[in-house]
């Protein structure tokens, strides 16, 4: 086995990527980055009853969007496809079936020939007697097996071309101590395990078979997977036993939970609460269903894989906001959680938001524009900046730009109803128009000096700041909101400053 870490993210194309399989891609990448080590992504499709067509490009998209890229996989170059390709299941077939015979020849494997009616009987017969019918040490010698059977009897099933699987034959008695790095010491009593399938019927192997010929062919030195898979590890240690190769070190990672916080996170608790739990947007093939994703839904890539590693792992510092090289060298499997991680949607809202307050306010804008142009305004990219600037603080995406700020590129065409009530008295009309005045005599239309000379004449004039500053809002915006008053002034510019003062005026007398 290879000295050098090297990891594999091997997840099924059966439809889109949940987010507990990127975040399984992502506890990969962030070990592999932190040892100096390979991040390998292996397809695993040997069930093709169940592909999914465009569900691999899915996955290769998903992780590309992240930016959590893989070292090898299904389009390396040759010469490691020659060394440790092909990275697709269904392209290694001629592999498996020499190593489960192999199992065979060493006595860690046997032929099963029962059917699957039989075993239905079988299963039938215990539950009526109240137990549960288990294939293993303690009835396999009165089933119908090459161990049962002679070999004569065997090899006349073999030459008829009968059905059969190829089942992995567990030890007796023995009490298997198993080592996981999140979990500790396991141990394991060999009685109780079945004689799982190794190889079927129809010529393709197991996932038990294959992923660990797989993970021994690719040298596979760390396998950190989530907890669903627990509890094989007791046949993948002892199919690493019988085959004499030295095994890996074992990881499972903690469930990602609903947010009430019991039961695994699954897409329908997505669609009724109203978040994605898929990276980028799926369309099913089939039903032409359309599924959420965080792309689409506004998250940025680098707010998703902060908040992703902050599900089951913790730094065990105050530290919440982490760039993904900072991820590689704060992060170790010994720190992530036994139990399972409640998913808060409110809190990958507050990454998305700290996040869209680190980013460049030109590259937000370049986004914005696009908005603006669907709400036929158009405007410059520098004028845009500037408005993203003064709004991004109260937003958590990009898409809330046009409710925070259409007031910069559009006049109000109405006031809301009870701001105007407490803020339009009787003699408001009368200041809107003096400082419409002051507006248009002012010459250094800074923000500041807007500030400075509006400010004086409020107090030139023993007004209250109460009886100016609200109706002055409203006017300009058309509802309580907005940043500082006079920023938005500068803004608009003296013109339009003037006829917004003027229509409220008009409008609400």
């Amino acid at each position: 086995m290879s000295t050098k870490v090297r990891v594999r993210f091997a997840p099924s194309p059966t439809g889109p990527l949940h987010i507990g399989g990127v975040r399984t891609a992502l506890f990969n990448y962030l070990f592999a980055k932190k040892h100096g080590g390979d991040f390998l992504l292996r397809i695993e499709d040997t069930d093709q009853t169940r592909f999914v067509e465009g569900a691999e490009k899915y996955i290769i998209d998903s992780l590309i969007w992240l930016q959590i890229p893989y070292d090898e996989g299904p389009d390396s170059p040759r010469e490691v496809q020659e060394k440790y390709g092909p990275f697709r299941q269904s392209e290694r077939k001629y592999l498996y079936e020499d190593y489960a015979k192999t199992l065979i020849e060493n006595g860690w494997a046997y032929y099963a020939f029962d059917t699957p009616e039989e075993l239905d009987e079988h299963r039938k017969n215990h539950e009526e007697k109240g137990k549960t019918f288990i294939y293993n040490w303690h009835n396999r010698l009165k089933l119908k097996n090459s161990l049962s059977l002679s070999p004569e009897e065997v090899q006349k099933k073999l030459d008829d071309n009968e059905d059969y699987v190829i089942r992995f034959k567990c030890p007796q008695d023995e009490k298997l101590q198993l080592k996981d790095i999140i979990r500790g010491d396991i141990e394991i009593d060999s009685n109780i395990l079945d004689d799982k399938v190794l190889f079927k019927s129809d010529g393709m192997p197991t996932y038990h078979l294959a992923n660990i010929v797989d993970d021994h062919l690719m040298d596979i030195t760390h396998v950190i997977r989530g907890e669903e898979w627990l509890p094989s590890l007791a046949l993948h240690v002892l199919l690493y036993r019988a085959f004499d190769w030295k095994a890996p070190e074992f990881a499972h990672l903690p469930l990602i939970l609903k947010p009430t916080g019991k039961g695994k996170l699954s897409k329908r608790d997505g669609d009724k609460l109203g978040f994605p739990v898929f990276p980028m947007e799926w369309k099913d093939p089939k039903t032409g269903d359309v599924s959420r994703g965080y792309r689409e839904d506004g998250y940025f890539h680098d707010a998703v894989i902060n908040f992703l590693a902050f599900l089951g792992w913790n730094p065990g510092t105050e530290q919440e906001i982490f760039s993904l090289d900072e991820l590689v060298n704060a992060f170790e499997l010994e720190k992530v959680h036994k139990g399972g991680a409640r998913f808060d949607p409110d809190k990958t809202k507050w990454y998305n938001h700290q996040y869209l307050q680190q980013k460049d306010n030109e590259m937000l804008a370049s986004k914005f524009v696009s908005i603006l142009g669907e709400q036929g305004v158009n405007t410059n990219l520098e004028y845009a900046s500037q408005v993203v600037g003064l709004i991004k603080e109260r937003a958590d995406f990009v898409s809330d730009f046009w409710e925070l700020a259409s007031f910069f590129f559009v006049a109000p065409d109405s006031y809301e109803e009870k701001a105007a009530k407490k803020q339009w008295k009787e003699n408001t009309s009368e200041y809107m128009n003096q400082i419409a005045d002051v507006i248009i005599g002012i010459e250094d239309f800074s923000s500041e000096n807007i500030e400075t000379v509006v400010k004086q004449w409020i107090s030139d004039k023993e007004l209250g700041f109460g009886k100016v500053m609200p109706p002055l809002r409203l006017a300009l915006v058309g509802e309580m909101k907005g940043p500082h008053v006079f920023d938005i002034i500068a803004m608009i510019g003296k013109d339009e400053t003037v006829s917004r003062l003027k229509k409220a005026v008009e409008t609400l007398g």
